[in-house]
């Protein structure tokens, strides 16, 4: 009787094992987590800093190139135009020729007008667009970017410059200050190029940057408001209420009729000339020419009729000639040497990135790269020679950059033609300046900077990203109300913060199995993602760092708690499984891994195991070197979610 009880078992047992065999035969074949070979120390901190400052290889052209071709590929580096210029032809220079002459048109006038929002004489603006396009010219890398003075630059300039010294009273010592700001503005651009830390523009978000130049742009045409009202006292200060109480406070003494008319009638023509070139692309010459109309019937208009004996204000004499030299005016030594640092690298930094978004922008339209780091070394040289010959600041003007790629610009010469156009200027055209109506500087000054307000950006930025838009508004409300500097800080500090805020608090997921797949989603995007029962899979977004990891911790600790709050409200089976996802974990550190151990420290107190999901390279060679593979089990290690649950999922059904 026994025997046959006992046969009876075995049958049964082999039975079972059968059908579990058969079971484990048909279940999908599980991969496991792959591991890289150990990198040398040397090898690895190479390959780190190699892809930081050296991603696009740029020495890759030089390997096995004999010494004379080294040395060609090294100037044509250094030197762009050497290697364009060999397929350099007529017809290119037709196009060249027509866009450098369209934009000389342009920056004539807004140069005199933006060296006075700089406190600078007017020769100082036509300086800056002689010799800084003619350097870059020759080390640009950009097709369409027109060099010279910018509105933004200029007022920042003016703004740093008279905080330390006055523009009238002490007007030599004003100007070597802003040659020695000028000069390292330039070695700072230079010198983040030549490291390869062009990256640190980046830290400046869009949205603060539009934030900023439309703040910027609101300050730039209030300024201009003296010269438009024919205001003779005016606030030194830019924010708006200052300004504002220094216009209405001289309403009754201090505005010019005939300076009124000239400014306003002037001003609505420019306005309509931009309508009519934004409207029309084919009449963009129109807006282009038109500042150097007003200027020329301006002026005449002045001269024939005396208008500056009725208190109308003039330009008066630009002095005459090529730029002097100004090295021995730069500060090397002494306390202006340090407050020339300061304002230099603050203002080289402002338009190091407008240049870069403007040669970033047409180059994309173009459809030809752009390297950023040549640039940042093309425009720090300009600016370091300019220091040399007289000049401020100089970088990429939006409007003239925009008029000199629909005038059909081929390549940077246009930059040389504009540039021999102001030296003509310089030369034999700055006497019939004498009688140019400030009032009409101002005007272009304005209709120029219109431009810089972009309220599609701002619109879009509130649909896509509020904290952006908060940023946008914060460095703009910043500019207005208080000043340049500080609202160029909040803008740095938003952007900082929102930086800081997103790597502190990163996004983590509650995943779910979308419908007829084995694909895990995320269950607020996909609503119709269905939770597997007993487990419960979380996603991080994010690499695990010390600043991060407590917070991550907590957070599944959270998730973990509600949903089996949830499920006991439900009387659902409790969590056994906690999947953790880590895909988007690009790295871990130290904290992290320690993080990760409370975390299965915790786990294990409720009976609840860890499983780990597709850990990246980075992450599995320090879990590995940190034996938390050990700790919880090479077998809780997985290549995908899918892995896990088919795993997992039998092992709930269990006894």
């Amino acid at each position: 009787m026994s025997n046959r009880i006992s046969n009876k078992d075995a049958v049964a047992d082999i039975t079972r094992d059968s059908s579990s065999r058969r079971e484990l035969e048909s279940l999908p074949y599980v991969h496991k987590v792959g591991t890289a070979p150990k990198q040398k120390l040397l090898t690895e901190i190479t390959n780190s800093l190699k892809e930081t400052f050296l991603a696009d290889d740029p020495l890759k052209p030089f390997k096995d190139q004999t010494r004379k071709r080294k040395l060609v590929l090294g100037l044509q580096a250094l030197f762009p135009i050497l290697q364009w210029g060999q397929d350099y032809n007529f017809s290119k220079f037709k196009g060249d020729l027509i866009a450098g002459l369209t934009i000389a048109s342009l920056c004539i006038p807004q140069d005199i007008g933006y060296a006075k929002l700089a406190n600078l004489d007017p020769q100082f603006g036509l300086y800056s667009s002689f010799v800084p396009p003619l350097i870059y010219a020759f080390m640009g890398s950009s097709r369409d970017i027109a060099i010279g003075p910018v509105a933004v630059v200029s007022l920042l300039l003016g703004t740093l410059l008279q905080d330390e010294l006055d523009p009238i009273k002490q007007k030599a010592e004003y100007q070597r200050l802003a040659f020695t700001a000028t000069f390292f503005a330039g070695i700072t651009q230079a010198a983040l190029g030549f490291f390869r830390l062009g990256f640190l523009i980046d830290f400046l978000s869009h949205a603060a940057i539009v934030g900023f130049m439309a703040g910027a742009a609101i300050t730039i045409a209030l300024q201009q408001l003296k010269g438009l009202l024919g205001i003779k006292k005016f606030t030194k200060k830019t924010d708006i209420i200052s300004v504002m109480h220094s216009v209405w406070g001289s309403v009754e003494h201090g505005w010019n009729w005939q300076t009124i008319v000239i400014g306003v009638s002037f001003l609505a023509f420019l306005l309509l000339a931009k309508y009519i070139g934004k409207r029309n692309k084919k009449l963009f010459w129109v807006s282009a020419i038109s500042p150097l109309i007003s200027v020329i019937i301006a002026t005449f208009f002045v001269y024939i009729t005396h208008a500056e004996k009725d208190g109308v204000a003039i330009v008066r004499k630009i002095k005459k000639g090529i730029n002097p030299s100004s090295v021995d005016k730069i500060f090397f030594t002494g306390d202006y040497l340090v407050k020339g640092f300061r304002i230099g690298v603050v203002a080289g930094m402002i338009a190091l990135t407008e240049a870069v978004a403007i040669g970033r922008t047409f180059a994309s339209m173009k459809d030809y790269q752009l390297d950023g780091n040549k640039e940042m070394v093309a425009l720090g040289t300009m600016n370091v020679v300019g220091s040399f010959t007289s000049c401020y600041v100089a970088t990429g003007s939006f409007s003239r950059s925009a008029v000199n790629y629909m005038a059909g610009c081929n390549t940077a010469v246009s930059n040389i033609v504009m540039s021999c156009v102001v030296l003509l200027t310089l030369f034999v055209i700055t006497p019939l300046f004498y009688y140019t109506p400030n009032a009409i500087l101002a005007s272009i000054i304005i209709s120029a900077v219109v431009g810089l307000i972009d309220i599609d950006a701002v619109v879009l930025i509130w649909k896509i990203d509020k904290f952006d838009f908060i940023a946008c508004m914060g460095a703009f409300f910043g500019v207005v109300f208080a000043s340049v500097e500080i609202g160029l800080l909040i803008a740095v500090s938003i952007s900082f913060a929102k930086i800081l805020f997103q790597v502190t608090r990163p996004r983590t997921a509650i995943l779910g199995k979308i419908p007829r797949t084995t694909v895990y989603r995320n269950t607020q995007q996909y609503p119709d993602a269905t939770k597997v029962p007993g487990l419960l899979i979380v996603r991080v977004d994010s690499a695990i760092y010390f600043s991060n990891s407590n917070y991550i911790r907590e957070r599944i600790l959270r998730w973990l708690t509600e949903e089996e709050e949830q499920l006991k409200e439900k009387n659902q089976p409790q969590i056994k499984y906690l999947i953790v996802e880590m895909s988007p974990v690009t790295d871990i550190d130290t904290s992290g891994i320690h993080a990760l151990e409370e975390l299965y420290r915790s786990l294990q107190k409720r009976d609840i195991q860890l499983i780990i999901a597709n850990p990246g390279q980075a992450v599995i060679d320090k879990l590995h070197a940190a034996e938390f593979m050990q700790l919880i089990g090479e077998d809780n290690i997985f290549l995908t979610v899918a892995d896990a649950v088919l795993t997992c999922a039998p092992k709930m059904e269990d006894p």
